[in-house]
C-alpha cells in the first residue's frame, strides 16, 4: 500500500501533493514502483493535528480518486468519516482504511456493509489531539488484541462480511515507541485474531528515535527508509497481509529478495501460539 497524503500538514509529505496533478502523478509513480493499492488521505492524523471538516476532506481526496481510478490505479481512501468514505467509494475507491476502526463515525459500518468493500480496522483510542494521553497499557499487545477483537465483533454484528475485514495495530496511535516495538515483536499474537493484518511503520517517529545522531537528535523523517524497509520485511515474514509505506520501490525490492529466498517465515515458539479467535481462511481482495 503506497501512501498518498493530499494534505498540507501530514508528518512526512504534507504539502508535497496538494496540487491535483502532483498527487495523480505521484500515485501513478507509486503504482509503477510496485504498489498494489494507493492509500489517499485528506486529513492529517499525526499526533497533535487539528481536525478539518468533512467537506474540506472530501474536496481534497475525491478529485484524486477519480483521476487515479480513471488511470487504472486501484485506490483506498484513508478516512474515519462515513460521509467521505461513501463519496470516495462512489468516485472509484475500492477499500476504506479507517484509522478509528469504526469508532469515530458509527455510520461507517453501514457504508462498508452496503458497499461490500474491504475495511481496514485500525486500533484507535482517540483523535490526534488526545492520543498521547491515551497511551497507557498494562500489556499493550493483549489490550490492542482485545480492543481489535471488539471492533471486529461490532462490525460483524451489523452485517459486515468477515472476509471484508483487515486489522491494523495502529503503530504510533496512542502508542509510545516502546509500545510500537512490543507490538512489532509480538505480531503473531495479533495475527491469531484470524484476520489479514496491515502493518504501517513507515517513517514514524519511533524509527527516528532509534536512529539518533551522537548528540541525541532523531533521524530526520526522510532518512528513515532503511529502517522502514526492515520493519516491513519483518512484518511480512511474521505473516502480515500488507504493509503501508511512503517509498514503495525500496520495500518492493526488499520483498522481492525475501520472495526469491523462499519466503522464509519468522519462527514463533510453540508456547506463544494461541488459537485463533476468528477462523476465517480468506484473502481480502477489493
Amino acid at each position: 500500500m503506497g501512501v498518498l497524503n493530499v494534505t498540507p500538514d501530514s508528518f512526512s509529505d504534507g504539502g508535497r501533493y496538494a496540487d491535483l496533478d502532483a498527487a495523480v502523478g505521484h500515485g501513478v509513480r507509486l503504482r509503477d514502483a510496485g504498489a498494489h493499492l494507493i492509500d489517499i488521505g485528506g486529513e492529517s492524523t499525526r499526533p497533535g493535528a487539528e481536525r478539518i471538516d468533512a467537506a474540506t476532506e472530501a474536496d481534497r481526496v475525491l478529485p484524486v480518486i477519480r483521476e487515479l481510478t480513471a488511470a487504472g490505479v486501484l485506490v483506498s481512501v484513508d478516512t474515519s468519516r462515513a460521509r467521505v468514505a461513501e463519496a470516495a467509494l462512489a468516485a472509484g475507491a475500492a477499500v476504506v482504511n479507517d484509522v478509528s476502526g469504526g469508532l469515530a463515525d458509527p455510520d461507517m459500518a453501514r457504508v462498508v456493509r452496503d458497499a461490500h468493500c474491504p475495511w481496514v480496522l485500525m486500533h484507535w483510542r482517540g483523535h490526534s489531539r488526545e492520543m498521547r494521553e491515551l497511551a497507557t497499557y498494562t500489556d499493550v499487545v493483549a489490550e490492542v488484541r482485545a480492543e481489535l477483537a471488539e471492533r471486529i465483533d461490532a462490525a460483524l454484528a451489523v452485517g459486515v462480511a468477515a472476509d471484508r475485514l483487515i486489522v491494523d495495530p495502529g503503530l504510533g496511535f496512542a502508542k509510545t515507541a516502546a509500545h510500537n516495538w512490543e507490538l512489532s515483536a509480538r505480531l503473531p499474537e495479533l495475527l491469531d485474531l484470524g484476520y489479514p493484518l496491515l502493518f504501517g511503520a513507515s517513517r514514524k517517529s519511533y524509527l527516528g528515535g532509534l536512529l539518533t545522531a551522537p548528540d541525541g537528535t532523531p533521524r530526520p523523517t526522510a532518512q528513515r527508509e532503511a529502517a522502514t524497509v526492515a520493519t516491513s520485511v519483518l512484518a511480512v515474514a511474521a505473516g502480515a497481509w500488507g504493509v503501508r509505506v511512503h517509498d514503495v520501490r525500496a520495500t518492493a525490492d526488499a520483498l522481492a529478495v525475501w520472495a526469491a529466498t523462499g519466503r522464509p517465515r519468522l519462527a514463533v515458539p510453540s508456547h506463544e501460539k494461541k488459537p485463533a479467535q476468528h477462523d476465517h481462511e480468506h484473502e481480502v481482495r477489493p
